[in-house]
């Protein structure tokens, strides 16, 4: 039998055995919107919830698997769901954000959400997405890799999901309703939760705990994800030390860090390895917000406790120990955390960044202004208006007709026009002194549209018009490549120079002389795996110059501490599907527009979304059929 039969046989005699590992199962969950009393802080409430739980149940799926899930409306608000981060390949009609890819779900109806994971796997998550149901509508989405493919990293021990949320007392639907007949800011959060428990540093809450029981020396990944409304958190636990392996369902270059920062709809997994032996003490695991914006915020902090396993002891006499966080405004720590943050780009898992552009974008974001619509009245917000926000100066209004259906179906007419600016009309200081005019355009739904594999680089620049803040925004349908990022002022001719992005460099100016020269060159390619003769002493006294990539010209070879990437020209930008837009800043993005669909993007504050800051990018169908958006499900949702 020939090697090419043989191999056809093995392949073929897998399929049959484990076709469901080959092909992915269908895996089918039961989402049941509905009403149920949840006490928390010593306050009973009836609220939204997903079959009577809060959090929301896990949904685990492989790579490769179809996701079939059923969403029942039992409550008098409409509901959309939304799968953060699932690219959602050809399958826009289960992205969920209401009235962009879908009309909302409304009393007493279903909606099915019907999707393949196509090459992801890592933790990502679901939630609500209209208007502030999503502060008690959300959870977690595993997706484990393909079966025998293990993590790039230790296998753990066990694995824990740990969610951050907020806390109202009040009906955040009511105060987001409040909020916008005033034009003031909304009241914020009663509690940060772990878990959806409060825990111990709040007034009537330490039965609401969450307790992560461990056994020495074993390593846990905890899955860590930000649902919290509107806050950016620090996180860390006491005498321990974590280690970052995945961003946003991403693997990362590990590292080793005694505190995160995640955002509003990030998510990141750590390993977390416990002592060797029983320590005699407890452990807090605390998240407190991190706060660049002028506004008012929930000043608290959430604690988990961390307990170690010992069957003879008593647990709650024990000492506990407290974590020391960042200060509140720590821009520094944000700064230098977010840089560490590298894809792992290896073979397997490669950073794809495109290397070509097809197309410039430079949006502003940032807060505004809109006038008071109460005749001879004055509104809460800044001089007596009302708080805006906006992309480009441009505060989005959602439409009546989800966009994905009036695109489809040829009739955009006065649901949306395809003239989203490319940059801002007025171009101004955006984080010096503000201009006197803090008015935003308002009342319109504008989409930018890209032909099919377009190749992006959007530079998002914070604004100081009310003041300068962070923004963490959300791109659906894709994962993108965080290129570069500074503070200032974006300056197209230099910043651009300093990208994480590979370029040639001659080797022969970083070439040492004489026989050194040949050490180097033979070691060089060693590690490219070529044989060492390649180069002879004799063949080489002024070799002709040799072009590789070698990162940026800043690299100096005499440096221990130089990293691969710049030594060997591996470029390893982060990937990810949210990103902190820095506080009086700027940050660069890439990604290529290779699914069909309308695709919402906006900040995950979700104040600063209510107030308008979001728009959608419309990508067009390509020529092949496999480059085309699937027609839209029978049971897709009327307006």
């Amino acid at each position: 039998m020939s090697t090419s039969a043989f191999g056809f046989l093995i392949t073929f005699i897998s399929l049959c055995i484990v076709p469901q590992y080959a092909q992915g199962l269908t895996r089918h969950y039961e989402f049941n919107i509905k009403m149920q009393n949840v006490t928390r802080l010593c306050h009973t409430k009836s609220m939204v919830t997903v079959n009577g739980k809060f959090p929301g149940p896990r949904v685990v799926a492989r790579e490769g698997d179809r996701l079939v899930i059923k969403v029942t409306n039992q409550i008098s608000n409409n509901i959309t769901i939304h799968w953060h981060g699932i690219r959602q390949l050809r399958s826009g009609w289960a992205d969920g954000p209401a009235y962009i890819t879908q009309c909302p779900i409304q009393t007493g109806q279903s909606y099915v959400y019907n999707f393949t994971v196509v090459g992801q796997r890592g933790t990502l998550w679901w939630h609500a997405h209209l208007s502030w149901l999503r502060s008690t509508v959300y959870g977690p989405l595993i997706i484990l890799p393909k079966h025998y493919v293990p993590y790039p990293f230790e296998k753990p021990y066990k694995e824990v999901p740990v969610i951050f949320g907020e806390w109202f007392n009040a009906d955040p639907e009511a105060i987001i309703r409040q909020a916008s007949k005033t034009g003031g800011g909304p009241n914020v959060s009663d509690a940060y939760t772990i878990n959806g428990l409060p825990g111990p540093l709040y007034n009537c809450s330490a039965e609401d705990t969450f307790k992560l029981k461990v056994k020495p020396g074993k390593t846990y990944l905890l899955r860590i994800i930000n649902a919290a409304l509107n806050d950016e958190l620090f996180f860390s636990i006491a005498n321990h030390t974590l280690t970052v392996v995945e961003a946003d369902a991403i693997y990362v270059k590990p590292f080793g860090t005694d505190t995160i920062l995640i955002t509003p709809g990030q998510t990141t997994n750590v390993l977390l390895k416990t002592k060797p032996n029983f320590p005699g003490a407890a452990f807090f695991m605390t998240a407190r917000p991190y706060v660049t914006g002028q506004g008012t915020f929930d000043n608290s902090s959430v604690a988990g406790i961390l307990e170690y396993e010992f069957p003879s002891l008593h647990l709650n006499k024990l000492p506990l120990f407290k974590p020391t966080l960042p200060p509140l405004n720590d821009t520094s720590f944000a700064t230098n955390f977010t840089k560490k943050l590298r894809s792992l780009a290896s073979p397997q898992f490669p950073a794809n960044v495109p290397k070509k552009v097809d197309k410039h974008f430079f949006f502003t974001i940032g807060l505004g202004t809109n006038p008071c619509d109460k005749k001879n009245q004055t509104c809460q917000g800044p001089n007596g208006t009302k708080f805006a926000a906006s992309v480009n100066n441009i505060s989005f209004t959602l439409p009546t007709t989800a966009l994905l259906q009036a695109h489809f179906f040829g009739k955009s007419n006065g649901v949306y026009s395809p003239d989203f600016p490319i940059n801002p009309f007025h171009w101004f200081n955006y984080t010096g002194n503000p201009p006197n005019n803090t008015m935003v355009s308002n009342g319109t739904t504008k989409v930018m549209v890209l032909p099919f594999n377009t190749s992006v680089e959007l530079v998002l620049q914070d604004t100081s018009i009310l003041g300068a803040e962070s923004h963490p925004l959300h791109l659906h349908g894709f994962n993108f490549f965080i290129v570069g990022q500074g503070f200032g002022n974006y300056d197209p001719q230099k910043d651009p120079k300093n990208f994480n992005l590979v370029d040639p460099v001659d080797l022969q100016k970083w070439l040492p002389t004489g026989t050194s020269r040949l050490l180097f060159l033979r070691v060089f390619l060693l590690l490219l795996g070529l044989p060492r003769g390649l180069f002879n002493h004799a063949d080489m006294p002024r070799p002709p110059t040799t072009q590789i990539c070698l990162g940026p010209a800043s690299v100096d070879f005499d440096r221990a501490h130089v990293e691969p990437k710049r030594v060997w020209g591996i470029t390893d930008p982060i990937e990810r599907n949210t990103v902190s837009v820095p506080s009086g800043g700027w940050v660069a993005i890439r990604f290529l527009a290779d699914n069909p669909g309308v695709w919402f993007m906006h900040c995950h504050l979700e104040v600063h979304t209510s107030w308008g800051l979001k728009m959608a990018w419309l990508v067009l169908d390509g020529k092949l059929p496999n480059q085309k958006l699937l027609p839209p499900p029978a049971d897709l949702p009327k307006c």
